[in-house]
């Protein structure tokens, strides 16, 4: 199950009566809508709550994505059809197959393409009154407050803690709210931090979690709907925060079962001993490596362990997957002994002391949990592929 919110919410009995949050429009209206706007937005203009000057304010508006993926691809398409002026695409991946039941932005003639590249053609198809900034790159801490500075709102469709935490961090720096979603076989879950006015993401999780003890979607799954059903919920947050209009869902993490059709909310407080936004922000810096911080050592990626293997280094590389798995694609050297040796102990006996072992299985999860059996028995120099043979076939 993944690592969410709810789980810290039922062990600090944070379940409340959730209050709503009217806010001031985060974006003022810009300049009046031309003609042609106005009958495009019309759907839209016309609700007496929006109006004109909602519309303005979208048109105003600078709206960050982090992540083009399974939140990402209905999250920008919904922000591109709602008229936001500017929008920002930070993703350095390439369009996979297996993305294709989830990430409605691609099709089968992007395969292999750069994500980004194909989001900005999609995104002016949409709508060619918007301006689409693309950012082909990792999030890092060199970079990200740069590219969040020019931004009114932040939004969050990741997979991974590190750039979560990433994201967090440089969005209290600069007081920017954020709109943070996940996605896990049938479950979704939706929050907008924003510290100035309730938590961030670090007052509900302070530390991440223990490494391999969460499951991605490559591993665990996801039904592609949820993810257009997350995204949605995310778009409407920040439009309203943009805008002004209904109330804002600060300080409450909103729960969506697909197989129920339930939604449910739960209460999150601000903590005042958190390391982040509940210090003095002069005080506070992005740390140097979220990936450490996240227990992420002991790592090698795809790139360093083809040049080991072209350079005839001496380790041992394992495979950790199951019989079936290796037969239909393996790394070349690579020895099978699957997952459940390890957890049972019984693979410590067939592996050597005196040389480095390199563990790897499809994505890095099962990796990672024998990484950690070995390591507490003794095999310091030990480390397991990131992100599996995944990020080995797209070298």
């Amino acid at each position: 199950m993944a690592y969410s919110l709810i789980d810290v919410a039922a062990q600090t009995g944070v379940r409340q009566n959730c209050q709503p949050m009217k806010l001031s429009p985060l974006v003022p209206p810009g300049p009046a809508l031309s003609s042609e706007e106005e009958r495009r937005y019309s759907r839209q203009i016309v609700i007496p709550q929006f109006e004109g000057k909602g519309q303005e304010s979208l048109k105003n508006a600078k709206v960050l994505c982090i992540g083009a993926g399974g939140l990402g691809s209905p999250t920008l398409l919904y922000l591109a059809a709602a008229g936001v002026g500017t929008l920002g695409v930070v993703d350095f991946d390439t369009v996979d197959e297996t993305n294709l039941h989830r990430q409605i932005l691609f099709g089968q003639s992007d395969i292999g393409k750069l994500k980004v590249d194909v989001v900005m053609e999609k995104l002016f198809e949409t709508n060619p009154y918007i301006q689409v900034n693309i950012y082909p790159l990792r999030l890092e801490t060199s970079n990200c407050l740069q590219i969040f500075s020019e931004y009114d709102i932040i939004i969050d469709a990741t997979d991974n803690f590190a750039t979560r935490y990433l994201i967090n961090d440089a969005a209290v720096l600069l007081n920017k709210p954020y709109v943070w979603g996940s996605v896990n076989r049938f479950d979704g879950q939706v929050a907008i931090f924003w510290s100035q006015y309730g938590p961030c993401y670090r007052c509900v999780h302070p530390t991440p979690p223990p490494p391999g003890t969460v499951q991605n979607c490559s591993e665990a799954g996801v039904l592609g709907v949820l993810c257009a059903t997350v995204a949605s919920m995310q778009v409407n947050e920040a439009i309203k925060a943009i805008t002004g209009i209904g109330d804002v869902q600060i300080g409450q993490l909103i729960i969506y079962d697909a197989l129920d059709a339930e939604y449910s909310k739960i209460e999150v407080r601000k903590n005042p001993d958190c390391p982040i936004c509940g210090s003095n922000p002069s005080q506070i810096s992005l740390l140097e490596d979220y990936e450490f911080f996240c227990g992420s050592t002991g790592e090698i990626s795809a790139l360093e362990l083809r040049t080991k293997l072209e350079n005839k280094d001496d380790f041992i590389l394992v495979d950790v997957r199951e019989s079936e798995e290796y037969e239909i694609s393996r790394i070349p050297g690579s020895i099978l002994i699957p997952k459940g040796f390890f957890l049972d102990h019984s693979a410590l006996t067939h592996l050597p002391h005196d040389k480095e072992i390199i563990l790897h299985c499809r994505s890095g999860v099962r990796s990672a949990q024998c990484l950690e059996v070995i390591q507490n028995n003794g095999f310091t120099n030990s480390r397991h592929l990131r992100g599996g043979i995944l990020a080995w076939e797209k070298l």
